[in-house]
Parts: structure tokens; C-alpha cells; sequence
């Protein structure tokens, strides 16, 4: 997992204290720190090493790492101008001891100081910034912005909240590339931070991986390293019967398309076998076109109970294309009353609400309305269910599904599928350009490897038959959620433009076979 985790402000400061602890000099860190920042200007500029670089440097220690970059540009024979945050004077600790250093000129920043540069560097501020930029500094981000300039960003871009991957104000650094420590913060992932960020790299400055024992990092960037262990590859002694039995539950008539679309990711997924149930009608329609994945008719409640009650059949995915209903709330109750691991999504979460005001009858419990049935029993508590069984449970909400299941929760999306997750019992996966996974043990993975394309109609549906074949292959849920997420969007850039939601199950093998080859 090393390499995969994501610090916040706070834990990035312990790993800092952490390592002086364990004996590097804090002084050691900031040249480190500087030298890196140092290097990226070089490689922006190329052979242009007489370019101008302008230096922004804020009155903390992200400003020390501006100076040290300074130093280390001007003796590399490239024109420095340096403008600071502030009173040199006011600069304190190591701050202050690589600004002593600094023998060139030192003027207050103003937006004269990035005229004429050709390489701006932004030391203003680092993660931790909790106030909006005042008047002044903003004037001079806004030429920072406009100057049509590369600009290197140190950690973040100034004005960016690193933790939360918000701007704190009204401003922030667009930054063209950006430097960071160890590694990443969640803000370079989430969005609108991943867009001021630029290239981002992450330099080693020291700090040793140990450091990471006393932190117990608990978000994640979603890479391979994080989920490869659980993978579920086919061995030689297994067959179809070992391999899980995915059950796929289809919409009416006119929209069994989804649910198809969800069976075959889950067979694409590995899963030895796939059955789509439904009414007759739909069944029918399925026949036609499904052919490894088998078709059963279950047209009441009851049926699909009996259905769910082998355990053979042990993951079962509802809610592409099956309705907005008091019939598909109802399907979800049977699933959840079941042994089977359960996917959530699309339909299956606009089923149940706490904020449609149409709906008639508000059900006890946690609150729940059942669109469209006048009187739902008590038992609609949707997380009181989920969290009474034993067998996981995947949530895949969109913001608009996640706002009417969870309502107005407040802060990042991280804090926020974080919070959902703990209040439902599932793991939940805050889908989008950023998508989010959620445990409900506080463990979070930021996904960033969609391409744009992605969005695209039916890739949900594909998406919850990828989580639901790696549940039925018995990957963990957490694991599950997060290999299929980055086998998406891998599918997705593996294809290219003019991609359908057909297209992900068909160019999942070509991934996965790469994976595999990398992981030996």
C-alpha cells in the first residue's frame, strides 16, 4: 500500500514532527523541500536557463522553500526576482535561517513582481491555509492568473485547502505544476482542486516511510497497490461453482437495458456465473439477448426471495433501470433481508428518500419515504436493514441520489461520503470526475483516473456489476468498491473516444491482463 496514502494538513504535520523526531534536522527538510522545487523550474524552463523566474514567497514555511528554490536558481545562472509576504524581519525558525542565506533582493510583493517573469513560482501559502487571501495578496494571485505564465506551485496552490480540496475564499493559485512533500494531500485529488493543481509531482525529502506506523493513515489515493493483495484472481484448482454467482435484478420491460448492462460487467468481472431475474415480460426480453448470462423469471416478492435464499447465489445487484418505485424499495428489502452482498444504485437509492416532498407516507425508523406507496410499512428503515445483516452492502449514488438517501450533509465530498457511510453501514461510492469510496470504518479512497469520457450513459450500471462480481468472488467490500472503480475508468482511457457503456465490460480483460503482467 505504500505510496497510496493520502495525508491531510494535520497528519502531514505530524509526519514532519515525526521525522525530526527519528533524528532529520527540520532545516534538512525545508533545503530538501526548496531543492525540489528548484529542480521542477528546471524542467519547465528547459535549455532556458537564463530564464526570469519570479519567487512568491508568503511569511510561513512555505515561503523558507521559495527561498531555498531562489538561492539554488540564482546560482544555477537563472534571473531571480523574489517578492515577499510580509517583513523579512517577522520570519521565524528555519524560515528565517534559508532567508539569511538569500543574498539577492528581497522587495514586497506586489503584482509588479511577476511582470516580466517567464516562470512564476507560488510559495505563498502551503495545505494548511484556513482564511481567505486578504485583498492584497489576492490582487497578485489574479496576475499570477493572468499572466498567461507557467506557474510551480509549492504543496498546493496558494489559496487551495488542502485536506478538503476546496478554495478557502474567493481566489487560489492556477497553478500549471505543482510540488508537494512525502505525499499527496486529498485537496490535489478532490475537485476544484485537481484543476488548480496542475502536473502534480511528489518529492522525497526525507521524511522516512516509518513515520507512517504512528499516523495510521486512513484516505487513500484508489492505485492498484491499495486493493491488488484482495484481488480475486482464477486459480487452476477453481471453477465456475467457487468463483460466486452474481444475480442481476432487471427493470419492466422497457428498461431492462441497465441491468443487462450491470450482468455483463459482473461476468466481464470474473464471477462464474450471472442470472438476470425479473417480472415474465422483462424476462422474456432479456432471453433474447442475454447468452452466458442465464435468465429467471421472478415476478413477485416471494419468488425473488426463494431465488436469493441459496446461498450459492451470493451477490445481487438492484436498481439499474428498475424504477423509482414502492416495488424495486420493496426488491431492495428482500435483497437486504437475504445472505447476498448487495449493490445499490441508480433506482434502488431514488426508491427510498428523505427529502421528496411529493411522496405520500413518511415510513418509521430512520425516516425513509417510499416514492409512490401509500402505505409502507415500518420495515422501510433502509440503513436500520443494512445494518442488521452481516453480508455487505455497496451504496453507488451520483451528488443527486447521494442528496435526496443522505440530505443536506455539509463539508468536502470526502467528509461527506465518509459521513454517509458511517450513518447507513455500507460502504459508499460518492461517484464522479473525483469519485469517492467510503467504508464505514473511516477508510476512504479518492479515485482520479476517469477520463471525461466516462461520462456517458449507462456506465453506472456497468460500473455496479464490476463491484458486483468482485463482491460474489468474495473480495472484500472496501477492496471490491475500489478495484472496480479503477478498472472503470482504466477501461475507459484503455478505449478511448467515441466510448459506450457497452464498450467498458469488453476492454475490462485487456486491463486486467495488463494488471496482472505488472503485478508479476
Amino acid at each position: 500500500m505504500t505510496g497510496c496514502e493520502l495525508l491531510t494538513v494535520e497528519e502531514m504535520g505530524r509526519a514532519d514532527s515525526a521525522a525530526v523526531a527519528a533524528g532529520v534536522p527540520s532545516l534538512d527538510l525545508m533545503e530538501a523541500a526548496g531543492r525540489a522545487v528548484a529542480e521542477a523550474v528546471r524542467e519547465v524552463a528547459g535549455r532556458a536557463s537564463s530564464a526570469t523566474v519570479a519567487l512568491l514567497c508568503g511569511p510561513g514555511n512555505n515561503g523558507g522553500d521559495g527561498f531555498v528554490a531562489a538561492r539554488l536558481l540564482a546560482e544555477q545562472g537563472f534571473r531571480v526576482r523574489l517578492g515577499l509576504l510580509g517583513q523579512r524581519g517577522a520570519l521565524r525558525g528555519d524560515a528565517a535561517h534559508v532567508a539569511a542565506r538569500w543574498t539577492g533582493a528581497v522587495e514586497p510583493l506586489s503584482f509588479e513582481t511577476v511582470q516580466g517573469a517567464d516562470i512564476i513560482v507560488d510559495a505563498l501559502f502551503g495545505a494548511g491555509l484556513s482564511r481567505p487571501l486578504d485583498a492584497h495578496t489576492a490582487a497578485v494571485v489574479s496576475a499570477v492568473n493572468g499572466s498567461g505564465k507557467p506557474v510551480v506551485s509549492v504543496d498546493v496552490p496558494s489559496g487551495l485547502d488542502g485536506s478538503r480540496g476546496v478554495v478557502v475564499g474567493a481566489t487560489a493559485v492556477q497553478a500549471t505544476h505543482t510540488v508537494t512533500f512525502f505525499r499527496l494531500k486529498p485537496g490535489h485529488l478532490l475537485l476544484p482542486g485537481r484543476l488548480l493543481c496542475g502536473e502534480v509531482s511528489v518529492a522525497g525529502i526525507g521524511i522516512p516511510d516509518s513515520v507512517l506506523e504512528t499516523i495510521s493513515p486512513q484516505t487513500f489515493a484508489n492505485r492498484p497497490g491499495l486493493w491488488i493483495g484482495h484481488y480475486p484472481w482464477p486459480t487452476i484448482a477453481g471453477h465456475k461453482y467457487t468463483r460466486g454467482h452474481a444475480v442481476a435484478v432487471s427493470g419492466p420491460p422497457d428498461m431492462t437495458g441497465a441491468a443487462r448492462l450491470a450482468a455483463r460487467g459482473a461476468l466481464r468481472a470474473g464471477v462464474g456465473l450471472v442470472t438476470l431475474v425479473g417480472s415474465a415480460a422483462a424476462t422474456a426480453i432479456n432471453a433474447t439477448h442475454a447468452t452466458a448470462v442465464m435468465v429467471r423469471a421472478t415476478p413477485t416478492d416471494a419468488s425473488l426471495s426463494a431465488f436469493l435464499a441459496d446461498p450459492r447465489r451470493n451477490a445481487v445487484v438492484i436498481g439499474p433501470g428498475a424504477g423509482a418505485n414502492a416495488a424495486t424499495a420493496t426488491n431492495v428489502l428482500t435483497a437486504l433481508a437475504s445472505g447476498a452482498a448487495v449493490v445499490l444504485d441508480a433506482d434502488a437509492l431514488t426508491a427510498f428518500s428523505e427529502r421528496e416532498a411529493d411522496a405520500p407516507v413518511k415510513a418509521a425508523g430512520m425516516g425513509f419515504i417510499v416514492r409512490g406507496e401509500p402505505e409502507q410499512p415500518a420495515e422501510t428503515d433502509l440503513f436500520g436493514a443494512i445494518m442488521a445483516r452481516t453480508a455487505p452492502v455497496v451504496l453507488t449514488p451520483h451528488e443527486g441520489e447521494f442528496s435526496r438517501l443522505f440530505g443536506s450533509l455539509q463539508g468536502s465530498k470526502l467528509e461527506r461520503a465518509r459521513q454517509a457511510a458511517r450513518e447507513s453501514g455500507a460502504v459508499v461510492v460518492l461517484k464522479g470526475p473525483d469519485t469517492v469510496i467510503a467504508a464505514p470504518d473511516g477508510r476512504a479512497a479518492i479515485n482520479d483516473n476517469a477520463p471525461p469520457w466516462l461520462a456517458t450513459a449507462g456506465a453506472g450500471d456497468v460500473l455496479a456489476g464490476f463491484i458486483t462480481g468482485l463482491l460474489a468472488q468474495k473480495m472484500p467490500a472496501f477492496e471490491a468498491a475500489c478495484a472496480a472503480v479503477w478498472l472503470h475508468g482504466a477501461c475507459a482511457s484503455a478505449f478511448g473516444l467515441g466510448l459506450i457503456a457497452e464498450d467498458l465490460p469488453e476492454t475490462l480483460p485487456r486491463v486486467l491482463a495488463s494488471l496482472r503482467s505488472h503485478r508479476g
